[in-house]
């Protein structure tokens, strides 16, 4: 069998959970079984063509801009006819309701016959999506009309594909993380080279966050909430994006320069040492469609601090796998963090439940298969 992957980004410049997802999943069914190609756009200066793991990577375009965002449903379309006419192609999957999406619907509309697949990993607020679609809001309603199947990440997401009217099964397969990458530890005397290179100190206690600096993620309330807390506690920021600079002025502002590090962009691979060498991790996101930063802290051994919006609730059990804080309440941040700080015996349960939920439920081969189960669901049966 053999499926069409449509999406926006991917690897090696472009990584995020979407990105992490299409990886895990194709990189653990068998091409013996499936076989994928992707059409995605090129990020500068990467082949046209190249293998990357079970994926045969397509790219349109020499760069990525707004423009060429704009032109992908209309070229990945007809590169899709070009390769379908090559390949005969057994499904499509469309990876988020975005530009990609109009490629798989128009694909869709010319091949009714072959099977469209449509997974929802959006974390942005729903109403923001809906005001951003809003001029070819009738062509995007039916990309979930037309679908055969829609998988989603959390339950939040199922209920708006219900919402969006769609007429084919909902299936919820979450994301996953890689547990033994992220609990694995670096020796006490390789993390002790990173904690110095950071400076941080016996008694400080270290907050982390990681993820795109946008409005969704409320970094910024989580460094007002650093008013409110003991000096020790220091704020450790990983990642990077447009609010970086009015960030920067806030941290000025308030007079927290010592106590805010920008580390800016951090490798996946890198990413698990600055857990482990942290105490607290927090996101008191405005949206989130599932949350994969939450998941990975839980496996490195990190509580979590978490507001209950979107998919976050599907695994977060406010005092058994993390804390619940008010959305955009900083005061609500720093009460949260000094519970953890100061009840030992909490925290240390939090963690054991946490480590244990993520290692059961949000495996990514068990992931792989559930979402084998929904290929094979639109594929003919002989």
């Amino acid at each position: 069998m053999k499926i069409l992957i449509f999406s926006l980004a991917y690897y090696p410049r472009f990584v995020g959970g979407a990105e992490v997802a299409l990886k895990e999943i194709t990189d653990r069914i068998p091409l013996s079984e499936i076989e994928f190609d992707m059409i995605t756009l090129n990020g500068g200066n990467e082949p046209v063509f190249e293998k990357i793991g079970n994926i045969s990577v397509h790219r349109i375009f020499k760069k990525v801009g707004y423009v060429q965002k704009l032109l992908y449903p209309f070229v990945a379309f007809l590169k899709a006819l070009q390769l379908n006419r090559k390949n005969k192609y057994d499904a499509t999957w469309s990876m988020m309701a975005s530009y990609n999406s109009f490629a798989a619907l128009f694909f869709k509309l010319i091949h009714s016959e072959i099977p469209f697949i449509l997974t929802l990993q959006e974390g942005d607020p729903i109403p923001q999506i809906k005001r951003r679609v809003l001029p070819m809001w009738p062509l995007f309603k039916m990309i979930f009309r037309k679908a055969d199947h829609i998988q989603t990440i959390s339950k939040y997401l199922a209920d708006w594909a219900l919402e969006m009217k769609a007429k084919c099964p909902v299936t919820v397969v979450p994301n996953a993380v890689d547990f033994n990458f992220f609990s694995t530890r670096k020796s006490d005397a390789e993390l002790a080279v990173l904690k110095n290179t950071l400076g941080k100190k016996p008694e400080d206690v270290f907050i982390i966050t990681t993820g795109r600096l946008v409005v969704k993620n409320a970094t910024g309330d989580i460094i007002d909430a650093l008013q409110y807390l003991p000096t020790n506690v220091r704020f450790i920021i990983l990642g990077q994006g447009f609010l970086e600079k009015v960030l920067k002025e806030k941290v000025e502002k308030l007079g927290l320069k010592e106590r805010v590090h920008f580390l800016g962009f951090i490798s996946h691979k890198d990413m698990p040492q600055y857990l482990h060498v942290s105490d607290i991790f927090i996101r008191p996101s405005l949206s989130e469609g599932f949350g994969n930063s939450y998941v990975e802290a839980m496996a490195a051994g990190i509580p979590v601090i978490a507001t209950p919006v979107g998919g976050i609730v599907d695994f977060l059990k406010d005092g058994e796998t993390g804390l619940f804080c008010e959305v955009q309440n900083s005061r609500s941040i720093a009460q949260k963090v000094e519970k953890l700080i100061k009840d030992r015996e909490s925290r240390d349960y939090i963690i054991k439940n946490a480590e244990q939920m993520v290692r059961e439920n949000y495996d990514w081969k068990t992931i792989a298969n559930q979402m084998n189960e929904v290929f094979q669901s639109v594929f003919p049966k002989s």
